[in-house]
């Protein structure tokens, strides 16, 4: 969630540390700051609220010099966006950035009281800036008093340390949140992920839960929970590929909306070869008997269109579960079933939790992950890449494509290994699948007339999204969406729900958004539409041709996509999804790339 930056460098890192956070804003954030130690060993930060131009102008007029210093963007969680509440936390001679929450801060704080040490802020992590200045205070060295307030520390976290006097040290840690260590010659860095050190270097440590690090510019040394000197391996990143622009539109997420066609036809080139599906060895889904996909949010949501096709293609039960329940539920697991993870950054808190207490339990643990050194990645049996590139925008799209489409992979792989399908019928199905980049170029087109229904949408308070089957999930992400970027109230629902309740909701204000491909559930869903307009409610119809022209009068307006696809239609029904939620947020001039109190990669509970 938040983002960090540490630089041991050999020219003024103020400016070079609000650069990198500039390339951290995707994870979200609500305020910034930055710290140095100056040439006369003084140690200072700048903090500000919002955005992070509001840091630079301050730094304009109240410069902060130094070789060495941390940044930071914070994503609220305890305390409001304040700056008292920003980060970096300094106490003393020690300053601290944080990502993650300490558990235990609130008994931390009480601790502290006899020592007539009074936190200044509501954040958990002051704390731990409080204790460390407390051991330096009690006659510790940096390395001493870092490791003695670790020990107390309950929760997740990852974070970072300067001192003050100290020109040519920083000491990082991490326990459950990501953290890199980027290597320069004669330099070294620290950041939450490969994209904020980029322009820096190209070769990356990733510490290993547990593990804290002594920086110096001579390099690094690891140690790990025991603190035992350890190794870890050094990466080669390609920093081409970390290069953030929005390629000529206007927001992040309309350039990763159009970049799908793209990233899909490169998921299919790494897993599809000839008339072959092809995984990494050992997956043979022959002798599975459940499959548990697992995720948050829009990655959750991929993970309950993939149930419909392992149920109807393979014959494969299964469990859908949203990440953060999962554990919590302590769901029996067979040992003969297959655990299958979904995140976008690999690092998701809740999801991550999941795969920890499935390994153990199950066949085979898989990560489908966007990240490929990511914690996910690692702690699976097996990690498959979504292949999607770096998603800036918050509200996910091509990520979330790019999921579904190595889910209808694996779902058309099972239905293989499980003789459910002969070869003539695989051949079919992988064929409907390799259309799907092409559908997909000509899905692009339907933009304008996204927007034009946006100012219509824009206008209302409640949204209705409906669909059947696999659609149904669709309708959930399409309602998702319109709530994340422009904050107008939506709901989706299975059609078949609506007399159940949701059509109490149905008047002349309550725009309803119909998913229904001409297929063999279309009838059902006309059905649905007549209810709705029965009761003067307006129908946004989203069909193909044959499903616009049997629809018949009646509807308010409609978008017509291409037909084709065969069962993986659901990844061409989120272009519309996306483009609805997209064109509505512009309209209303809500932050499309950053919305209000959402951050990309939820690396908390």
């Amino acid at each position: 969630m938040c983002g960090i930056i540490g630089i041991l460098g050999s020219h003024e890192v103020s400016p070079q540390l609000v650069d990198a956070l500039r390339r951290l804003e995707y994870r979200g954030y609500d305020s910034a700051g930055v710290a140095t130690v100056d040439a006369a060993g003084r140690l200072d930060r700048r903090r500000a609220v919002g955005k992070l131009v509001n840091l630079s102008d301050r730094l304009v007029h109240q410069p902060l010099p130094g070789h060495i210093g941390i940044g930071h963007t914070r994503w609220a969680t305890h305390g409001a966006a304040t700056e008292v509440n920003a980060h970096p936390h300094q106490s003393g001679r020690v300053a601290v950035v944080h990502n993650g929450i300490i558990e235990n801060f609130r008994d931390l704080r009480t601790r502290l009281e006899p020592l007539g040490i009074t936190p200044q802020s509501q954040t958990d992590t002051e704390t731990v800036a409080l204790w460390t200045a407390h051991h330096l205070d009690q006659g510790l060295a940096p390395l001493e008093a870092a490791r003695a307030t670790l020990a107390l520390l309950h929760g997740a976290f990852s974070l970072a340390f300067i001192f003050e006097g100290e020109h040519d040290l920083m000491i990082a840690a991490r326990k459950g949140s990501p953290l890199a260590i980027g290597h320069g010659t004669g330099e070294m860095f620290l950041g939450s992920d490969a994209v904020a050190l980029a322009p820096f270097t190209d070769r990356i440590t990733y510490l290993e839960d547990g593990d804290h690090a002594v920086l110096t510019r001579a390099g690094v040394t690891i140690y790990d929970a025991a603190e035992q000197q350890t190794s870890r391996p050094v990466s080669r990143i390609d920093t081409g590929s970390a290069v953030i622009d929005k390629g000529g539109h206007r927001h992040f997420m309309a350039k990763e909306i159009a970049e799908q066609p793209v990233v899909i036809g490169d998921v299919l080139g790494h897993y599809v070869k000839g008339d072959r599906i092809v995984l990494p060895e050992g997956l043979d889904f022959a002798k599975a008997e459940r499959v548990a996909l697992v995720g948050c949010g829009t990655a959750h949501l991929a993970g309950h269109v993939a149930k419909y096709w392992f149920e109807q293609l393979a014959g494969l039960p299964v469990d859908i579960d949203v990440a953060s329940e999962f554990r919590y539920r302590e769901p029996p697991l067979s040992p003969d079933s297959w655990f299958i993870a979904i995140s976008q950054s690999g690092e998701t808190a809740d999801t991550l939790a999941a795969l920890h207490y499935a390994r153990g339990k199950v066949d085979r643990t898989l990560g489908l992950v966007n990240v490929g050194t990511s914690a996910i990645a690692r702690d699976a049996d097996v990690a498959l890449p979504t292949l999607a590139g770096i998603e800036v925008s918050v509200a996910s799209s091509k990520a979330f494509t790019c999921q579904l489409t190595v889910l209808a992979v694996l779902a058309l792989k099972a239905a293989h290994d499980r003789g459910r399908i002969d070869d003539a019928a695989f051949a079919r199905h992988l064929g409907d699948l390799r259309a799907i980049p092409a559908l997909l170029s000509q899905a692009l087109a339907l933009s304008d007339e996204c927007r034009a229904q946006a100012d219509w949408l824009a206008q209302a308070r409640d949204v209705l999204y409906l669909g059947r089957g696999a659609l149904y999930p669709v309708a959930l992400e399409g309602a998702l969406k319109l709530k994340e970027l422009s904050y107008i109230h939506a709901e989706g629902y299975a059609s078949g729900e609506l007399k159940h309740g949701p059509i109490a909701l149905i008047d002349g204000d309550v725009p309803v958004v119909v998913l229904a491909p001409h297929d063999a559930l279309f009838d059902k869903t006309i059905s649905n539409m007549q209810e709705v307009m029965a009761r003067h409610g307006r129908i946004l119809l989203i069909s193909d041709a044959g499903g616009i022209a049997a629809a018949g009068e009646g509807v308010t307006a409609s978008l017509t996509l291409p037909s084709g696809g065969g069962v993986f239609q659901p990844i061409l029904y989120a272009v519309p999804m996306q483009y609805l939620a997209y064109h509505t947020a512009v309209a209303k001039g809500t932050d499309v790339d950053q919305p209000r109190n959402l951050a990309k990669s939820v690396t908390v509970e």
